[in-house]
């Protein structure tokens, strides 16, 4: 067997086989990957959508920070009312 024999029947298919498997595994890597940044832009999407912003958050804060003083306030005077007793507000009969 001669070296020119060798290169032509065996070491040029072979290096071609290799070069074609690369290339097929670089090419699913490519399509893997567009796939992973498809799904990753649509959950940043979703998030953007779907979750509540920090004004908004912010808000409902507030509204229930005021809504939880105003009951704190009537119970602070119903606590009074019940600690003064009958004799602040007049017999029950009248």
């Amino acid at each position: 067997m001669d070296l020119t024999w060798w290169i032509s029947v065996i070491e040029l298919p072979a290096l071609a086989g290799l070069f074609w498997l690369l290339q097929a595994h670089r090419s699913a890597t490519e399509r893997h990957l567009d796939s992973l940044r498809e799904d990753l832009s649509g959950l940043k999407l979703h998030v953007a959508t779907n979750y509540a912003s920090n004004v908004y958050l912010k808000d409902v804060e507030t509204r229930l920070t005021a809504h939880l003083l105003k009951i704190e306030t009537k119970i602070d005077r119903m606590v009074e009312r019940a600690l003064a007793g009958p004799e602040r507000h007049g017999p029950a009969g009248e």
